[in-house]
């Protein structure tokens, strides 16, 4: 076994003697316990999860659905990109969730804003599903359908090659559809990737570098 536990350890004692792990020589990807423990993957604010090493190859037709829940108005939620123009992301900014799709002839983006003092921010889960069809994308919250028009018909493909990037990115990666410089705080569950009948489901667990992330640990909402 090569991967770390997702759980919570205490009181532990070795030959009769308690281990202080208040106070560790060192430490390294591990988060306080919670009261209480919803299922997700808690993101804090300052790092990325990345997934698919050898890239992730987007090309003409992608839905990505996950869910989410944060109190912050500003944040990353995923980017997918490529050394050229082509990329794809998807990103809180002021409240309001933008999906961006660059095909190779410029970004489009559709844009969900909440409507009078509905508020995606306010700690509770919402349902995001983003789907990019040829050079036609739309954008799901809560059941609520955004469609934008697409100048660039012509352009149907996003020619990625690069990793997925959950919650933020590293500062010497570009992301050529992420506007926000700030990683996700909140909690990111049920994030799945479909292409026709392909549904691939990704556990944060699997990502080969993870920062500021913890995996299956999400805290239970605060009343």
């Amino acid at each position: 076994v090569s991967h770390s536990i997702p759980a919570c350890i205490g009181s532990m004692t070795i030959n009769g003697k308690h281990l202080d792990n208040e106070s560790p020589v060192s430490i390294f990807a591990v988060n306080k316990c919670y009261e209480r423990v919803q299922d997700g993957t808690f993101f804090d604010g300052s790092g990325f999860a990345a997934l698919v090493r050898e890239g992730y190859k987007v090309r003409s037709d992608v839905n990505i659905s996950l869910e989410f829940r944060t109190t912050a108005v500003h944040g990353a939620l995923l980017g997918v990109s490529s050394a050229k123009v082509d990329a794809i992301g998807l990103e809180i900014v002021h409240g309001k969730v933008l999906f961006h799709v660059n095909n190779g002839a410029g970004r489009i983006t559709a844009t969900y804003e909440p409507r009078g003092t509905d508020s995606l921010c306010d700690g509770k889960w919402h349902k995001l599903q983003a789907n990019k069809s040829k050079h036609s994308i739309s954008l799901i919250i809560d059941g609520n359908l955004v469609h934008t028009d697409n100048p660039y018909i012509q352009s149907t493909s996003a020619d990625t090659n690069n990793p997925i990037y959950i919650g933020g990115y590293p500062a010497d990666v570009k992301q050529n559809c992420l506007t926000s410089k700030s990683s996700f705080r909140g909690c990111l569950r049920n994030l799945v990737f479909t292409k026709g009948q392909h549904t691939e489901f990704f556990d944060f667990s699997s990502a080969f570098d993870l920062r500021g992330v913890f995996p299956h640990s999400c805290p239970g909402a605060e009343h």
